[in-house]
Formats: C-alpha cells, structure tokens, sequence
C-alpha cells in the first residue's frame, strides 16, 4: 500500500507535472468532492512565478469543465430528485435560481454553494451554454483575484 501511495505522490509532484497536475486539482475540486485547487495553483506559481496566466487559465478551465459536469449530473438527476419532498427552502432556493437564470452560474466560484449550484442548474434545464459562459467567467475572476493576492501577500 505504501508503494502504491508514493507513486502517486510523485504522480501527482507539481514541480515534475505542473499544468496538467493544476488542471486535475481544478477539475477534481469543482465535482461535488470537497478538495480544493487553490493550493495547487499557489504551489505551482511559488514553484514557477513565469506561468502565472498559463496556470490562471489552466485552472480556470480545469474548474470550468469540473462546473459543466456537475450541470450534466444534475440535467441527468433531475427526474430522481422530483421524487424526494420539497421543503419551504428547497422551493424558495428553486425560485430563486429560475429568476436569476444562467446568470446565477456566475456565483459557481462560491465555496460550498458554488459547485452544488452549476448541479441544480443542470437540474432546473437551465441553458448548458450560457451557464458554462458565467462560469467560467466567475471562476476565471476568482483564480484571477485569489492568485494575486496571495502572490501579494506572500512573495517569493
């Protein structure tokens, strides 16, 4: 078991992989599992500050692609969650979403909310392309942003 975990350690090793690593951990952290990319991305920038906008966009479609998927999860759900009950904030939150329409895609970059919500517009048939556009403007601006300033705070 301990070779198996060392060799997909070095597997995974950013400095030997880089892009393609980072484009993993964006991808993996936007499906419902509960990792995150980010330090990912700031491990590799402190490793190679010369790919900061390869590794911004890198991310960003890593985590875009990872938010489309979660929309075609929740399209293909849909007939399954119409079976559970409805609660008064269920039906509020569905409301709500219907109202903001793709655009509520947007807010895809959120913690917790983010990716749960590119699933329940998948759910609600919103429409695929324009909720994969405001994602990936929102999680675009989210790498953008959070790379910057972590790079400010904590220089080489």
């Amino acid at each position: 078991m301990q070779a198996w975990m060392d060799s997909m350690l070095a597997l995974l090793a950013l400095p030997q992989y880089g892009l393609s690593t980072l484009f993993i951990a964006s991808f993996i952290s936007a499906t419902l599992l509960p990792i995150g990319s980010e330090p990912a991305l700031f491990g590799l920038l402190k490793l190679n500050p010369d790919l900061f906008w390869s590794a911004v966009l890198v991310a960003t479609a890593g985590n875009t692609l990872g938010g489309m998927l979660d929309w075609w999860l929740g399209y293909g759900a849909h007939e399954v969650a119409d079976k559970y009950h409805r609660s008064r904030h269920h039906m509020k939150a569905l409301d709500f979403l219907e109202r903001l329409g793709p655009k509520a895609c947007l807010l895809a970059w959120l913690p917790i909310v983010g990716d749960p919500l590119c699933a329940v517009a998948g759910w609600l048939r919103l429409p695929f392309w324009p909720c994969a556009g405001y994602m990936l403007v929102g999680k675009f601006l989210r790498y953008l942003l959070m790379t910057a300033v972590l790079l400010y705070f904590f220089p080489g």
